[in-house]
């Protein structure tokens, strides 16, 4: 494998949480799995750390990147706030390559969800609304938005997996809503591109507040009162 080639394949592992929060990145095992000598490995980690998936501790190696209670608390803060900029600015900077990029990159994310491989709606989705902050071209914000990608598709791992007609539902009006992005921002109109933002936000919003705070589990009423 190529060096973008094995890039790509360790963020697609830390999107879909096969490389879990915390874990540790061991160099040895990473040269070994990949072919790939040492000094090469370490500037595919470094850029990785560049966009946030992974953290670099001096004299201990790297780690994916947590996601602690500050960090998750912060990202319901931030990111509609980031993504509704990011939205705007990339129904007014788009370009003709990149709205068929983002349609072809669409078909893929189709297909995901058409065969249920979470692993690629999650991965495809994350591209989707990557490529929009290529778009929106603003240095100032792109680094906050692609650190919100990366949290927002592990996250997201728990709802892309449809357990049942509903959660499959939900999948295809989240496909709607892109299909209506790239409508709205190939015609330029940023508000429409605002307004689907904040509906697709709200869309994930309590799936993801569901995976934070779970149903707890069932007890023993009669145990209890006992």
């Amino acid at each position: 494998m190529d060096k973008k080639s094995i890039y790509d394949d360790l963020k697609k592992q830390i999107l879909t949480l096969v490389l879990e929060p915390g874990a540790a990145l061991d160099e040895a095992s990473l040269s070994v799995h990949y072919q790939i000598s040492r000094t090469p490995l370490r500037e595919i980690l470094r850029g990785l750390a560049g966009e946030g998936c992974v953290e670099i501790v001096n004299n201990r190696g790297a780690y994916v990147s947590s996601m602690g209670h500050k960090l998750l608390r912060d990202f319901f803060l931030t990111a509609p706030m980031v993504y509704s900029a990011i939205g705007r600015l990339a129904a007014q900077n788009a370009k003709a390559q990149q709205i068929e990029q983002i349609r072809n990159i669409q078909e893929k994310f189709r297909a995901a969800i058409d065969t249920g491989s979470s692993a690629d709606m999650v991965y495809w989705n994350q591209c989707f609304h990557a490529l929009m902050g290529e778009m929106a071209d603003n240095p100032y914000l792109k680094p906050s938005y692609d650190r919100l990608l990366i949290d927002h598709a592990r996250i997201s791992q728990t709802f892309y997996r449809p357990r049942d007609q509903e959660m499959a539902a939900r999948m295809y009006s989240a496909l709607q809503h892109h299909d209506d992005m790239i409508t709205a921002i190939e015609a330029g109109e940023s508000h429409a591109v605002v307004d689907l933002i904040v509906e697709h936000w709200e869309l994930s919003r309590d799936l993801i507040e569901y995976f934070v705070k779970p149903d707890p589990l069932a007890y023993d009423m009669a145990a209890v009162n006992s």
